[in-house]
């Protein structure tokens, strides 16, 4: 099934058919679009699954607890009790409104992570987003490295990234749908972050990037996008607990970046929304940098 339509908008459509069936703004929402997010109960897994779920989406946050965090249930519960949102013009006009789920699954076991994200794309008859977030961050002195967090970051954040990207390429090739897969990367992928002892966590995201090309390189003619998702520093719980106890660090990040400070949670959800959604139907294969312009110096 197709989740666009390239004829119904712009200055196309106005100079053929003299009108538009959307606007531009339309192409942001995600009525009646299903996703599925690993890492999703907490983090920029839970910020970007309230995007979608505010934009019209049903959303499955996938994560290791049998059962989902306090804050999951206090944000299902504020999707649940608001209202719907209503968008577009007079005569026609689109009603908005989401959910969020919660399954448990470990990406790092592929055949697990394969039959739950099939499962629920069987359930609901398609799948159209995924957005792979799962990830830990495990730091020590290169020349120190334990071998086991190293490959326990490999298995979560390299790995469970692919497994994830395989079920839902499965699932949207299965159901006829041109998905968008959304692979959760960072700015470290891209630089070797100063002053901070991460070789592997390092390591994992700039594979990721690679293989968000790789993965849109294979998938397009399918009409399967993949794209790599960059932040840069943010103010999650991790690296609240990470300031917490090197208090100097936080200086120190935000100088490093032209706007001079951290970035808030949501700030990362417009360019979720942009990598879900229509608006970015010619979008593939990239790496999509939302750091301040850490990178640019």
């Amino acid at each position: 099934m197709s989740t666009s339509n390239e004829n119904d908008f712009g200055v196309c459509a106005i100079l053929e058919k003299n009108a538009v069936q959307r606007t531009s703004i339309e192409l942001f929402t995600l009525k009646d679009r299903v996703a599925v997010i690993t890492g999703g109960q907490g983090g920029l897994g839970l910020e970007m699954a309230l995007a979608y779920a505010q934009a019209g989406t049903a959303v499955y946050c996938i994560d290791l607890a049998a059962q989902p965090s306090d804050q999951f249930k206090h944000v299902q519960k504020f999707i649940h009790d608001s209202p719907a949102l209503v968008i577009g013009r007079e005569k026609s006009t689109q009603s908005l409104k989401g959910r969020l789920e919660y399954v448990s699954c470990d990406v790092t076991k592929q055949e697990n992570i394969w039959n739950t994200v099939r499962q629920i794309a069987d359930k609901e008859g398609r799948l159209d987003i995924c957005v792979a977030s799962a990830g830990v961050l495990k730091g020590a002195d290169v020349l120190e490295y334990p071998a086991a967090d190293f490959q326990k970051v490999m298995d979560v954040n390299v790995n469970g990234a692919l497994f994830t990207a395989q079920a839902a390429g499965r699932a949207m090739v299965k159901h006829n749908s041109r998905g968008s897969i959304i692979l959760l990367a960072g700015m470290a992928g891209n630089i070797a972050n100063k002053d901070m002892h991460t070789t592997a966590f390092n390591a994992s995201k700039a594979a990721v990037i690679q293989m968000a090309r790789s993965i849109a390189s294979e998938l397009g003619s399918k009409g399967i996008r993949c794209n790599a998702l960059s932040p840069g520093y943010v103010y999650t719980e991790m690296t609240k607990e990470f300031l917490h106890d090197n208090p100097n660090m936080e200086k120190e990040w935000r100088s490093q970046n032209p706007l001079n400070r951290i970035a808030k949670p949501q700030e990362l959800q417009g360019m979720a929304l942009f990598l879900a959604s229509d608006a970015s139907s010619f979008c593939t294969g990239s790496n999509m940098l939302v750091d301040g312009g850490d990178t640019a110096w």
